[in-house]
């Protein structure tokens, strides 16, 4: 279905100039235009923006815990925590900074784990905020357009004193061209609101979960016995 619709929309640009119809639409919507533009592209810039800072936290969570494992287990807590520096992302921070705590015992790193790993959560849901904002304003200036637009269709009918649908098409025009840009911004940043809260809650779930596989490790490694068995360092080194 999505590439019927991208070969449809390939189709209608070079067949009717669709991109120059896109800019004819917008100059007869009038000025109340504009500023469903600015609201979607301030929102489609946060977006974006999101995206790559998601994508560059996104590690591959298990491979790592098992990493970490094996550092802990052949060389220690400086050796994971070396690993933890090297490696992007929140989950290694957060694992770096139980890490740091676990000589002050078990409860100190389960600390040091939930408030960086809230700080990261905060990290992670940065700009979503004014995402959301700029989700319920745009469609809401489409509507203030489209009021805008039938006051001078009432307007025309009013000076004519006559109804005409010569007089009233321009205003219903402008009416419901802003409606449309609006739905249309608020619906693409709805879209890409809910990709990044479900990339967010993911990523934040691999933390949590890899957490306390963490704090299970330190325990073992504490008490002197094998963190991850030799079965699973084979499996994990094939790997």
């Amino acid at each position: 279905m999505t590439s019927s619709l991208a070969l449809f929309f390939l189709q209608a640009g070079a067949d009717a100039g669709f991109f120059n119809l896109i800019v004819n639409y917008f100059n007869q919507g009038g000025p109340w235009m504009w500023p469903v533009l600015v609201t979607f592209i301030l929102g489609l810039a946060i977006f974006l923006e999101r995206i790559i800072t998601l994508n560059l936290a996104d590690i591959n969570t298990r491979k790592f815990v098992v990493n970490v494992q094996n550092a802990l287990q052949e060389g220690g807590i400086p050796a994971a925590q070396e690993l933890c520096a090297k490696t992007r992302g929140p989950v290694a921070s957060v694992f770096q900074a139980g890490l740091t705590r676990a000589d002050e015992g078990i409860d100190a790193a389960e600390q040091a784990i939930t408030t960086y790993g809230s700080i990261e959560m905060s990290f992670l849901e940065r700009g979503l905020v004014w995402l959301s904002l700029f989700i319920v304003i745009s469609p809401l200036l489409g509507f203030l357009g489209t009021v805008v637009g039938m006051i001078e269709a009432f307007d025309a009918i009013e000076s004519a004193g006559d109804i005409s649908p010569s007089l009233v098409a321009s205003g219903i025009k402008i009416a419901l061209l802003t409606t449309a840009a609006g739905l249309i911004s608020g619906v693409i940043l709805q879209v890409g609101y809910n990709y990044c809260v479900s990339k967010i809650d993911r990523i934040i779930n691999e933390m949590e979960e890899s957490s306390i596989t963490l704090i299970d490790s330190i325990v073992l490694f504490k008490e002197g016995r094998p963190i991850i068995a030799d079965a699973d360092n084979e499996s994990s080194a094939n790997n």
